[in-house]
């Protein structure tokens, strides 16, 4: 299947059924043969937000884009070494930037630098930023975003991909002391300590994103608010009840207490 380009109006809508399964299969290979959750989530109808933000960089990295990766650490995409393959490959130019030292274990970047955004710089300019589960980390937004002012071309893409600030758990981990998160995320998701970061929410909420955007001269051209079923995914019992309450909810138009932000903003002039 081809994927829309980069800027035409198609690129601006939300991926299609038949782009998140397309990737399902790079992931999994035969839907029919793989594990129990990816079986029965498909039964249910139910994509990841996950799903949904690997479906849209598929879509926009191209061969001849220019791609800068903020805060990926050790992968593009943790739970798809395939599609990081994949489009590592099939773009000009990948750049890495994270300020954790996991950034040096990336196999994917071609160049990758060890600092905070804002200290970065390169001779290239970048058709694509993205942000994996990394916006609820930026302490300074507007310096952020004045910084991709100067990293993008005109026209070019931030993808910014984070949990919602007012989701269950996210009001749960600002509760709980920075000290026990990495304890309670390998209980539930696992993955290792040196992977768990402070965290601040301070571009968290779609009306927060779309003013600090609009403010550095990026127009909104996505945005979906993505129901996330994450937190019971390893359980299989209350796997299968978290899918049923959604089901119920999403057939009477109700939305799902537990979401990730998925949000594009592109560059609209010259200014720094």
């Amino acid at each position: 299947m081809r994927s829309p380009a980069m800027n035409t109006p198609e690129s601006n809508l939300p991926p299609r059924p038949n782009e998140l399964r397309e990737l399902l299969a790079l992931k999994f290979g035969d839907i029919l043969t793989t594990g129990w959750g990816v079986q029965r989530r498909q039964r249910f109808g139910y994509f990841t937000p996950d799903d949904w933000y690997e479906a849209l960089i598929h879509r926009y990295v191209q061969p001849e884009t220019v791609w800068l990766d903020v805060g990926g650490g050790r992968s593009l995409f943790p739970h798809n070494l395939a599609l990081s393959q994949l489009l590592s490959q099939r773009c000009t130019f990948l750049a890495g930037v994270d300020p954790s030292p996991n950034i040096l274990d990336n196999p994917f970047v071609h160049d990758r630098a060890q600092c905070l955004l804002e200290d970065f710089t390169s001779p290239h300019q970048f058709d694509l930023a993205t942000f994996r589960m990394v916006a609820e980390h930026v302490t300074d937004p507007p310096k952020v975003i004045q910084t991709l002012q100067r990293l993008l071309k005109p026209g070019g893409r931030v993808v910014i991909y984070t949990v919602y600030r007012w989701s269950p758990i996210t009001l749960a981990s600002r509760l709980v002391p920075f000290g026990l998160h990495h304890r309670i995320k390998r209980f539930f998701w696992g993955g290792e300590e040196k992977d768990t970061f402070p965290a601040v929410y301070r571009m968290n909420t779609h009306r927060e994103l779309k003013r600090l955007f609009h403010a550095g001269d990026f127009e909104e051209r996505l945005f979906l608010q993505l129901d996330d079923l994450a937190a019971f995914s390893q359980i299989k019992p209350l796997n299968w009840l978290e899918l049923v309450a959604w089901k119920i909810l999403h057939s009477v138009g109700l939305r799902y207490p537990e979401s990730c932000l998925l949000g594009v903003y592109q560059k609209m002039s010259l200014a720094a």
